[in-house]
């Protein structure tokens, strides 16, 4: 059968105190609303529409090519989900009504409500989760075969109903031969004069259409209100992104202080040390060694290399198989050879290091001139000297040597020597005649 999902995604998230909308703030290296979206998309939905505010454009710029709905004025759940009717009037299939601030919902789940309903013939499966205080929770009353008679608002719940532990999870699932009827018959009669989409229950048993619950996992219903709820889910979705490499076979040594993000590519017999942080876009092969207090973010890592500690890896850095990247060394947009090796205190930014490649300790390439970035090239096999400024544009031979210490500012022959620096000079006597003078200032002074 045919699945549509809808995406509830206007509200203005006053409770995170933010200019930015509610679903854009990030979790796992992307917007809450990303990963309902990927959700959806996995499940290969024919449709997937968010409903927007008018004004959401960074929004729309994030979840497309997701088509995108207005719900032109805030008149409750029941009305942002008519915002999609016009392009699904004809559909016929399940429809999912989701909420964009529940970044945790899983694929699993979406399909288990898609199966209760397969399994009951239901017009409508109402999400439920069993919370450990249901106190603030509108309740879900069903009997023991999971029919649903209606959901009930905390506070309209009477003390009987509030006994019952069954708490509305929010996700919903219509069939879509019912959905538009039902929310036809939605009224705002309520202290915030809005349409309910939960009303839907009431009135589908009105009509004698069948209702069943499907209780699904606290963390997957869980919304984001508030930035404390933010922190909250991210440890909920590091705990679920650090198992899952682990069971495939990545080694965290501390597990709790490493942070992933979703699109986080680990291979085989990798290793992490502690506080290393994942950005977006990074890929690990197998046998990669990660040090402790690392940070990557848009890079690509071959087998067998070691990062770290203490290594900055930015976007559009390439690290070949067997490579070294040290201690306190930063790479930018740059590719660095297999068994190319830059171990300390370096930056190699907009720069291609040659195979086996060696560059010593402080060097850097100077490739920005306060208006244009420039490329350095180093061949394979070269030795860069300590303390070495390379001034892009320039290029350094395969097998050449740049003494410790140089500026070089043009390009360097292949295996040859290369010493740009200030000729040491020696002044005899100079120490000694300066303290002195120092020494016959301080007794002037005392006297």
């Amino acid at each position: 059968m045919s699945l549509a999902c809808i995406i509830l995604a206007a509200g203005q998230g006053t409770r995170m105190r933010s200019s930015l909308p509610k679903v854009l703030h990030h979790m796992a290296g992307f917007p809450l609303i990303s990963h309902v979206v990927q959700a959806c998309e996995f499940l290969k939905a024919d449709h997937i529409f968010c409903v927007l505010a008018p004004d959401m454009a960074s929004v729309k710029a994030v979840v497309e090519p997701c088509e995108c709905v207005i719900q032109t004025t805030p008149l409750g759940t029941g009305d942002a989900v008519k915002a999609a009717r016009d392009s699904l009037l004809d559909f016929e299939g399940d429809i999912i009504v989701l909420f964009g601030d529940t970044p945790l919902v899983t694929p699993d789940s979406l399909q288990t409500l898609r199966d209760r309903k397969t399994a009951t013939n239901a017009a409508i499966v109402v999400s439920a989760f069993l919370p450990d205080d249901p106190l603030a929770y509108g309740r879900v009353l069903a009997d023991d075969s999971g029919v649903v008679s209606a959901i009930v608002e905390s506070a309209d719940a009477t003390p009987e109903q509030k006994q019952v532990r069954l708490c509305n999870g929010g996700l919903m699932l219509f069939d879509a031969r019912h959905l538009w009827p039902l929310l036809d018959k939605l009224r705002n009669d309520n202290a915030k004069k809005e349409y309910y989409l939960t009303d839907c229950v009431a009135l589908a048993n009105a009509a004698g259409l069948k209702v069943v619950v499907e209780t699904l996992p606290v963390d997957d219903v869980a919304g984001v209100n508030t930035r404390l709820q933010l922190a909250a889910l991210e440890k909920v979705m590091q705990t679920r992104l650090r198992e899952k490499h682990m069971l495939a076979g990545v080694t965290m040594l501390d597990p709790d202080s490493v942070y992933l993000c979703v699109d986080t590519q680990l291979g085989q017999d990798v290793v992490i040390g502690p506080h290393v942080v994942f950005g977006q876009g990074v890929t690990v092969a197998d046998k990669v060694e990660i040090r402790a207090f690392s940070h990557l973010e848009k890079v690509s890592i071959d087998m067998g290399a070691t990062i770290g500690p203490f290594a900055r890896l930015r976007p559009g850095a390439t690290i070949g198989a067997g490579a070294h990247i040290g201690n306190f060394v930063e790479i930018k947009n740059s590719s660095i050879a297999a068994g190319a090796k830059v171990n300390h205190l370096s930056y190699i930014g907009d720069a291609t290091v040659g195979a086996k490649a060696n560059i010593g300790a402080g060097t850097i390439t100077c490739n920005y001139d306060g208006y244009s970035k420039t490329r350095t090239e180093i061949g394979a096999g070269a030795f860069i000297g300590s303390n070495t400024a390379l001034v892009a544009p320039v290029a350094v031979g395969a097998g050449a040597i740049i003494g410790a210490g140089s500026t070089i500012t043009q390009d360097v022959p292949p295996d040859s020597l290369a010493v740009a620096r200030e000729r040491q000079s020696h002044s005899e006597g100079w120490a000694k005649r300066f303290r002195e003078i120092q020494e016959s200032v301080r007794r002037i002074g005392r006297a």
